[in-house]
Protein backbone atom coordinates (compact mmCIF):
# COMPACT_ATOMS: atom_id res chain seq x y z
CA UNK A 1 0.00 0.00 0.00
CA UNK A 2 1.56 3.26 -1.05
CA UNK A 3 0.69 6.24 0.95
CA UNK A 4 1.03 10.02 0.56
CA UNK A 5 3.53 12.64 2.21
CA UNK A 6 1.10 14.30 4.94
CA UNK A 7 2.55 17.84 3.40
CA UNK A 8 -1.70 19.14 2.19
CA UNK A 9 -3.06 17.62 4.97
CA UNK A 10 -0.61 18.91 7.49
CA UNK A 11 -1.40 22.39 5.95
CA UNK A 12 -4.87 22.36 5.84
CA UNK A 13 -4.80 21.14 9.64
CA UNK A 14 -2.65 24.54 10.51
CA UNK A 15 -5.08 26.47 8.97
CA UNK A 16 -8.17 25.03 11.01
CA UNK A 17 -6.51 25.24 14.02
CA UNK A 18 -4.69 28.74 13.96
CA UNK A 19 -3.95 28.25 17.76
CA UNK A 20 -2.43 24.62 19.20
CA UNK A 21 -1.14 23.92 22.79
CA UNK A 22 0.59 20.90 21.47
CA UNK A 23 2.69 19.06 18.63
CA UNK A 24 1.66 17.09 15.97
CA UNK A 25 3.92 14.46 14.89
CA UNK A 26 3.33 12.68 11.15
CA UNK A 27 4.39 9.33 9.74
CA UNK A 28 7.10 10.86 7.83
CA UNK A 29 8.73 12.65 10.30
CA UNK A 30 7.17 15.92 9.83
CA UNK A 31 5.85 18.06 12.56
CA UNK A 32 3.50 20.52 13.39
CA UNK A 33 4.46 22.35 16.44
CA UNK A 34 2.78 24.02 19.08
CA UNK A 35 1.77 27.99 17.85
CA UNK A 36 2.30 29.21 21.76
CA UNK A 37 5.82 27.98 21.57
CA UNK A 38 5.40 25.74 24.41
CA UNK A 39 3.69 22.38 23.60
CA UNK A 40 1.90 20.85 26.49
CA UNK A 41 2.34 17.15 25.03
CA UNK A 42 2.98 15.63 21.60
CA UNK A 43 0.12 13.85 19.60
CA UNK A 44 1.60 11.50 17.27
CA UNK A 45 -0.24 10.28 13.73
CA UNK A 46 1.68 7.40 13.70
CA UNK A 47 -0.05 5.60 10.34
CA UNK A 48 -2.16 7.47 7.96
CA UNK A 49 -5.35 4.73 9.08
CA UNK A 50 -5.31 7.05 11.95
CA UNK A 51 -6.87 9.95 9.33
CA UNK A 52 -8.92 6.70 7.34
CA UNK A 53 -10.70 5.73 10.81
CA UNK A 54 -11.81 9.61 11.67
CA UNK A 55 -12.92 9.57 8.11
CA UNK A 56 -14.58 6.50 8.32
CA UNK A 57 -16.54 7.39 11.59
CA UNK A 58 -15.85 11.11 12.60
CA UNK A 59 -15.74 12.17 15.79
CA UNK A 60 -14.80 10.29 19.27
CA UNK A 61 -15.17 6.83 17.94
CA UNK A 62 -13.39 7.33 15.37
CA UNK A 63 -10.17 9.33 16.94
CA UNK A 64 -10.89 6.40 19.87
CA UNK A 65 -10.60 3.28 16.90
CA UNK A 66 -7.42 5.26 15.83
CA UNK A 67 -5.85 5.31 19.15
CA UNK A 68 -6.56 2.00 20.06
CA UNK A 69 -5.09 0.37 16.79
CA UNK A 70 -2.34 2.23 16.92
CA UNK A 71 -2.32 4.39 14.55
CA UNK A 72 -2.82 7.71 17.41
CA UNK A 73 -0.26 7.75 20.00
CA UNK A 74 0.55 10.65 22.92
CA UNK A 75 4.10 10.90 24.20
CA UNK A 76 1.62 11.50 27.74
CA UNK A 77 -1.70 10.36 28.17
CA UNK A 78 -1.95 12.48 31.30
CA UNK A 79 -0.96 15.75 29.87
CA UNK A 80 -3.24 14.82 26.10
CA UNK A 81 -6.32 14.49 28.40
CA UNK A 82 -5.64 17.77 30.46
CA UNK A 83 -5.01 19.51 27.04
CA UNK A 84 -8.10 17.96 25.55
CA UNK A 85 -10.41 19.17 29.01
CA UNK A 86 -8.79 22.76 28.32
CA UNK A 87 -8.33 23.38 24.97
CA UNK A 88 -11.02 24.59 22.57
CA UNK A 89 -11.16 23.93 19.06
CA UNK A 90 -12.40 26.63 16.84
CA UNK A 91 -15.75 25.89 15.51
CA UNK A 92 -14.79 24.94 11.99
CA UNK A 93 -18.03 25.71 9.28
CA UNK A 94 -18.59 23.16 6.42
CA UNK A 95 -16.47 24.18 3.68
CA UNK A 96 -13.21 24.26 6.29
CA UNK A 97 -14.35 21.09 7.23
CA UNK A 98 -14.94 19.57 3.67
CA UNK A 99 -11.29 20.68 2.87
CA UNK A 100 -9.61 18.70 5.80
CA UNK A 101 -11.57 15.68 5.23
CA UNK A 102 -10.31 16.02 1.38
CA UNK A 103 -6.99 16.70 2.58
CA UNK A 104 -6.73 13.24 5.07
CA UNK A 105 -8.40 11.51 2.14
CA UNK A 106 -5.29 12.31 0.09
CA UNK A 107 -2.59 12.06 2.59
CA UNK A 108 -3.92 8.26 3.69
CA UNK A 109 -4.22 6.75 0.28
CA UNK A 110 -6.21 3.98 1.58
CA UNK A 111 -8.54 2.34 -0.56
CA UNK A 112 -10.97 0.55 1.29
CA UNK A 113 -12.15 1.46 4.48
CA UNK A 114 -9.97 0.19 7.38
CA UNK A 115 -11.67 -2.37 9.87
CA UNK A 116 -12.39 -1.66 13.47
CA UNK A 117 -9.92 -2.92 16.14
CA UNK A 118 -10.40 -6.42 17.39
CA UNK A 119 -11.00 -5.24 20.90
CA UNK A 120 -14.13 -3.19 19.44
CA UNK A 121 -17.52 -4.63 20.06
CA UNK A 122 -21.14 -4.27 18.50
CA UNK A 123 -23.28 -5.18 20.56
CA UNK A 124 -26.16 -7.46 18.88
CA UNK A 125 -30.14 -7.75 19.59
CA UNK A 126 -32.55 -6.12 22.02
CA UNK A 127 -30.79 -3.33 23.99
CA UNK A 128 -30.40 -5.06 27.57
CA UNK A 129 -31.98 -8.17 27.00
CA UNK A 130 -30.68 -10.82 28.74
CA UNK A 131 -28.07 -12.36 25.78
CA UNK A 132 -26.99 -9.14 24.98
CA UNK A 133 -26.20 -8.03 28.72
CA UNK A 134 -24.21 -11.31 29.07
CA UNK A 135 -22.33 -10.66 26.19
CA UNK A 136 -21.39 -7.19 27.15
CA UNK A 137 -20.80 -7.86 30.73
CA UNK A 138 -18.60 -10.94 29.31
CA UNK A 139 -16.30 -8.61 26.85
CA UNK A 140 -15.34 -6.68 29.50
CA UNK A 141 -14.84 -9.03 32.46
CA UNK A 142 -13.45 -12.35 30.66
CA UNK A 143 -9.63 -10.94 29.55
CA UNK A 144 -8.29 -13.27 32.43
CA UNK A 145 -8.47 -13.22 36.53
CA UNK A 146 -5.31 -12.52 35.89
CA UNK A 147 -5.47 -8.94 33.91
CA UNK A 148 -7.88 -7.41 36.29
CA UNK A 149 -5.50 -8.45 39.17
CA UNK A 150 -3.01 -6.02 37.64
CA UNK A 151 -4.70 -3.26 39.11
CA UNK A 152 -7.18 -3.95 41.29
CA UNK A 153 -6.15 -4.68 45.36
CA UNK A 154 -5.79 -7.95 46.64
CA UNK A 155 -9.09 -8.64 47.54
CA UNK A 156 -10.18 -8.22 43.41
CA UNK A 157 -12.93 -5.25 44.43
CA UNK A 158 -13.71 -3.44 41.38
CA UNK A 159 -15.49 -0.70 42.45
CA UNK A 160 -15.21 3.03 44.47
CA UNK A 161 -12.62 1.98 47.59
CA UNK A 162 -13.63 4.60 50.66
CA UNK A 163 -10.34 6.70 51.52
CA UNK A 164 -12.66 9.19 53.08
CA UNK A 165 -13.42 7.47 56.21
CA UNK A 166 -9.46 7.51 56.98
CA UNK A 167 -7.74 4.87 54.81
CA UNK A 168 -4.58 5.17 53.18
CA UNK A 169 -4.42 2.58 51.04
CA UNK A 170 -5.91 0.86 48.11
CA UNK A 171 -6.57 -2.50 50.15
CA UNK A 172 -7.56 -0.60 53.52
CA UNK A 173 -9.86 1.58 51.74
CA UNK A 174 -11.61 -1.27 50.06
CA UNK A 175 -11.90 -3.38 53.36
CA UNK A 176 -13.65 -0.06 54.50
CA UNK A 177 -16.05 0.09 51.71
CA UNK A 178 -16.83 -3.46 52.28
CA UNK A 179 -17.17 -3.39 56.04
CA UNK A 180 -19.42 -0.19 55.72
CA UNK A 181 -22.03 -2.03 53.29
CA UNK A 182 -22.41 -4.73 55.87
CA UNK A 183 -22.45 -2.18 58.58
CA UNK A 184 -25.29 -0.04 56.87
CA UNK A 185 -27.13 -3.70 55.49
CA UNK A 186 -26.91 -4.13 59.75
CA UNK A 187 -25.99 -8.10 58.93
CA UNK A 188 -26.57 -10.43 61.95
CA UNK A 189 -25.31 -13.90 62.13
CA UNK A 190 -27.33 -16.73 60.10
CA UNK A 191 -28.73 -14.17 57.89
CA UNK A 192 -28.97 -14.94 54.12
CA UNK A 193 -27.93 -12.16 51.98
CA UNK A 194 -27.97 -11.74 47.95
CA UNK A 195 -24.86 -10.53 46.14
CA UNK A 196 -25.90 -9.24 42.73
CA UNK A 197 -23.01 -8.79 40.61
CA UNK A 198 -20.54 -10.58 43.08
CA UNK A 199 -17.88 -10.13 40.80
CA UNK A 200 -14.84 -12.27 42.30
CA UNK A 201 -16.64 -12.22 45.50
CA UNK A 202 -14.96 -10.00 47.62
CA UNK A 203 -17.97 -8.58 49.68
CA UNK A 204 -19.66 -11.87 49.80
CA UNK A 205 -16.47 -13.63 51.27
CA UNK A 206 -16.10 -10.29 53.57
CA UNK A 207 -19.61 -10.40 54.67
CA UNK A 208 -19.28 -14.42 55.49
CA UNK A 209 -16.01 -14.34 57.30
CA UNK A 210 -16.53 -10.85 59.49
CA UNK A 211 -20.62 -10.93 59.89
CA UNK A 212 -21.46 -15.03 60.01
CA UNK A 213 -24.14 -14.78 57.42
CA UNK A 214 -24.69 -16.53 54.62
CA UNK A 215 -24.15 -15.06 50.49
CA UNK A 216 -25.71 -15.88 47.76
CA UNK A 217 -23.93 -14.14 45.02
CA UNK A 218 -24.54 -13.86 40.93
CA UNK A 219 -22.51 -12.97 38.40
CA UNK A 220 -22.19 -13.50 34.43
CA UNK A 221 -18.89 -14.21 34.08
CA UNK A 222 -17.79 -18.11 34.68
CA UNK A 223 -14.43 -16.85 35.36
CA UNK A 224 -15.26 -15.02 38.11
CA UNK A 225 -17.39 -16.91 39.65
CA UNK A 226 -14.62 -19.71 39.65
CA UNK A 227 -12.16 -17.63 41.66
CA UNK A 228 -14.71 -16.13 43.72
CA UNK A 229 -15.45 -20.28 44.91
CA UNK A 230 -12.35 -20.66 45.21
CA UNK A 231 -11.10 -17.77 47.32
CA UNK A 232 -13.86 -18.44 49.81
CA UNK A 233 -12.80 -22.23 50.43
CA UNK A 234 -9.72 -20.45 50.49
CA UNK A 235 -10.80 -17.64 53.48
CA UNK A 236 -12.35 -20.52 55.10
CA UNK A 237 -16.10 -20.02 54.51
CA UNK A 238 -17.26 -21.89 51.16
CA UNK A 239 -19.94 -23.51 52.91
CA UNK A 240 -21.33 -19.73 53.68
CA UNK A 241 -20.86 -18.39 49.87
CA UNK A 242 -22.39 -19.98 46.94
CA UNK A 243 -21.73 -18.54 43.70
CA UNK A 244 -24.07 -18.57 41.01
CA UNK A 245 -23.53 -17.60 36.94
CA UNK A 246 -26.68 -15.76 36.01
CA UNK A 247 -28.65 -12.99 35.47
CA UNK A 248 -30.78 -11.32 38.05
CA UNK A 249 -33.22 -11.93 35.96
CA UNK A 250 -33.01 -15.52 35.87
CA UNK A 251 -32.89 -15.65 39.78
CA UNK A 252 -35.88 -18.01 41.84
CA UNK A 253 -34.81 -17.95 45.73
CA UNK A 254 -36.42 -17.54 48.99
CA UNK A 255 -36.41 -14.13 50.55
CA UNK A 256 -33.15 -12.63 52.13
CA UNK A 257 -32.83 -10.83 55.02
CA UNK A 258 -30.43 -8.53 52.90
CA UNK A 259 -29.44 -7.54 49.31
CA UNK A 260 -26.11 -5.80 48.52
CA UNK A 261 -25.93 -4.14 45.32
CA UNK A 262 -22.78 -2.88 44.43
CA UNK A 263 -21.30 -1.99 41.18
CA UNK A 264 -24.21 -3.60 39.34
CA UNK A 265 -26.89 -1.22 38.78
CA UNK A 266 -24.65 0.52 35.80
CA UNK A 267 -25.15 -2.17 33.46
CA UNK A 268 -29.66 -2.69 33.89
CA UNK A 269 -30.00 0.43 31.81
CA UNK A 270 -32.98 3.17 32.52
CA UNK A 271 -35.50 0.94 30.68
CA UNK A 272 -34.97 -2.20 33.42
CA UNK A 273 -34.31 0.15 36.27
CA UNK A 274 -38.21 0.08 37.06
CA UNK A 275 -38.13 -3.96 36.75
CA UNK A 276 -34.53 -3.86 38.68
CA UNK A 277 -36.00 -2.57 41.82
CA UNK A 278 -39.72 -4.67 41.58
CA UNK A 279 -37.32 -7.52 41.82
CA UNK A 280 -34.98 -6.46 44.32
CA UNK A 281 -37.82 -5.77 46.60
CA UNK A 282 -39.18 -9.00 45.30
CA UNK A 283 -35.86 -11.06 46.67
CA UNK A 284 -36.49 -9.22 50.39
CA UNK A 285 -38.20 -10.54 53.11
CA UNK A 286 -40.70 -7.77 54.67
CA UNK A 287 -38.65 -5.26 56.51
CA UNK A 288 -35.33 -6.53 54.70
CA UNK A 289 -32.34 -4.49 53.91
CA UNK A 290 -31.25 -3.49 50.46
CA UNK A 291 -28.25 -1.15 49.76
CA UNK A 292 -27.68 -0.15 46.54
CA UNK A 293 -23.58 1.09 45.34
CA UNK A 294 -23.41 2.23 41.62
CA UNK A 295 -22.26 4.84 39.34
CA UNK A 296 -24.27 8.27 38.74
CA UNK A 297 -24.67 10.97 36.29
CA UNK A 298 -24.50 14.41 37.94
CA UNK A 299 -25.58 16.60 34.57
CA UNK A 300 -28.90 16.08 33.17
CA UNK A 301 -27.47 17.18 29.68
CA UNK A 302 -25.18 14.37 29.27
CA UNK A 303 -25.64 11.49 27.78
CA UNK A 304 -25.35 8.05 29.62
CA UNK A 305 -22.20 7.27 27.56
CA UNK A 306 -20.24 8.14 24.72
CA UNK A 307 -19.44 5.87 21.74
CA UNK A 308 -15.98 5.50 22.97
CA UNK A 309 -17.32 3.68 25.94
CA UNK A 310 -19.69 2.19 24.50
CA UNK A 311 -17.69 0.23 22.13
CA UNK A 312 -14.84 -0.63 23.47
CA UNK A 313 -14.90 -0.37 28.00
CA UNK A 314 -18.78 -0.81 29.48
CA UNK A 315 -21.21 -1.97 26.14
CA UNK A 316 -24.51 -0.60 26.79
CA UNK A 317 -23.40 0.87 30.22
CA UNK A 318 -25.87 3.12 31.49
CA UNK A 319 -24.98 5.29 34.63
CA UNK A 320 -28.32 6.76 36.15
CA UNK A 321 -29.25 9.84 37.72
CA UNK A 322 -29.41 8.91 41.55
CA UNK A 323 -33.05 11.17 41.78
CA UNK A 324 -34.05 8.01 39.00
CA UNK A 325 -32.51 5.28 41.15
CA UNK A 326 -34.26 6.60 44.09
CA UNK A 327 -37.96 6.67 41.83
CA UNK A 328 -37.29 3.24 40.98
CA UNK A 329 -37.07 2.16 44.37
CA UNK A 330 -40.05 3.95 45.81
CA UNK A 331 -42.29 2.46 42.93
CA UNK A 332 -40.91 -0.81 43.22
CA UNK A 333 -42.20 -0.51 47.41
CA UNK A 334 -38.83 0.39 48.87
CA UNK A 335 -38.52 2.83 51.45
CA UNK A 336 -35.16 4.46 50.72
CA UNK A 337 -33.51 5.96 54.61
CA UNK A 338 -30.30 7.13 53.54
CA UNK A 339 -28.30 8.23 50.62
CA UNK A 340 -24.39 8.91 50.53
CA UNK A 341 -22.06 10.09 47.84
CA UNK A 342 -18.53 9.28 47.57
CA UNK A 343 -17.30 11.41 44.10
CA UNK A 344 -13.57 11.79 45.17
CA UNK A 345 -13.26 8.42 46.72
CA UNK A 346 -13.86 7.24 43.41
CA UNK A 347 -11.36 9.66 42.01
CA UNK A 348 -8.67 9.00 44.68
CA UNK A 349 -9.52 4.76 43.66
CA UNK A 350 -8.89 5.45 40.07
CA UNK A 351 -5.87 6.61 40.43
CA UNK A 352 -4.62 3.99 42.53
CA UNK A 353 -5.70 1.66 39.52
CA UNK A 354 -3.94 3.77 36.57
CA UNK A 355 -0.73 3.68 38.78
CA UNK A 356 -0.59 -0.29 39.63
CA UNK A 357 -2.33 -1.03 35.47
CA UNK A 358 1.18 1.46 34.68
CA UNK A 359 3.33 -0.60 37.05
CA UNK A 360 2.19 -4.06 35.14
CA UNK A 361 2.25 -2.90 31.53
CA UNK A 362 4.00 -5.52 30.18
CA UNK A 363 2.16 -8.37 31.99
CA UNK A 364 -1.03 -6.61 30.41
CA UNK A 365 0.08 -6.92 27.54
CA UNK A 366 0.78 -10.49 27.41
CA UNK A 367 -2.76 -10.92 29.42
CA UNK A 368 -4.51 -8.70 27.33
CA UNK A 369 -2.92 -8.00 24.21
CA UNK A 370 -1.95 -3.79 23.19
CA UNK A 371 -5.46 -2.94 22.32
CA UNK A 372 -7.09 -3.94 25.26
CA UNK A 373 -4.23 -2.16 27.61
CA UNK A 374 -4.42 1.11 25.41
CA UNK A 375 -8.32 1.01 26.36
CA UNK A 376 -7.92 0.65 29.48
CA UNK A 377 -5.21 3.20 30.12
CA UNK A 378 -7.58 5.84 28.54
CA UNK A 379 -10.97 4.43 30.67
CA UNK A 380 -9.16 4.60 33.93
CA UNK A 381 -7.66 7.69 33.26
CA UNK A 382 -10.94 9.38 31.74
CA UNK A 383 -12.99 7.73 34.57
CA UNK A 384 -10.96 9.60 37.06
CA UNK A 385 -11.53 13.18 35.29
CA UNK A 386 -15.28 12.18 34.93
CA UNK A 387 -15.46 12.19 38.91
CA UNK A 388 -13.21 15.44 39.90
CA UNK A 389 -14.86 17.03 37.24
CA UNK A 390 -18.43 16.34 38.63
CA UNK A 391 -19.62 14.52 34.94
CA UNK A 392 -20.12 11.12 37.52
CA UNK A 393 -20.36 10.24 41.04
CA UNK A 394 -21.03 7.01 43.02
CA UNK A 395 -23.83 6.65 45.30
CA UNK A 396 -24.95 4.22 47.58
CA UNK A 397 -28.72 3.98 48.24
CA UNK A 398 -29.83 2.67 51.42
CA UNK A 399 -33.38 0.55 51.34
CA UNK A 400 -35.80 -1.37 53.10
CA UNK A 401 -39.05 -3.60 52.01
CA UNK A 402 -41.84 -1.85 53.43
Amino acid sequence: MAFSRPAPFREELARALPERPFDIAFWDGSTLPATNGDSLTTFRVTSPLALAHVLRAPGQLGIGRAYVSGALDVDDIDAAIDVLDQWKPPALDTKQKLKLAAAAARATGVVAPPKPPKAELIPQGRRHSIERDKAAVRHHYDVSNEYFAQFLDPSMTYSCAIFSRGAKTLEEAQWTKRELVCTKLNLQPGERVLDVGCGWGAFAIHAAKEHGVHVTGITLSEPQAELARQRAREAGVGDQVDIKVMDWRELRAEPFDAISSIGMVEHVGSGNIDNYAVALRNFLKPGGRLLNHGIGRLRWSDPEAGPFSERYVFPDGAPLHVSRILAAMERGGLEPTHVEGFRMDYAETLKHWADNFDANLPRAIELGGEERVRVWRLYLRTARRGFETGFLSVFQVLCTRT
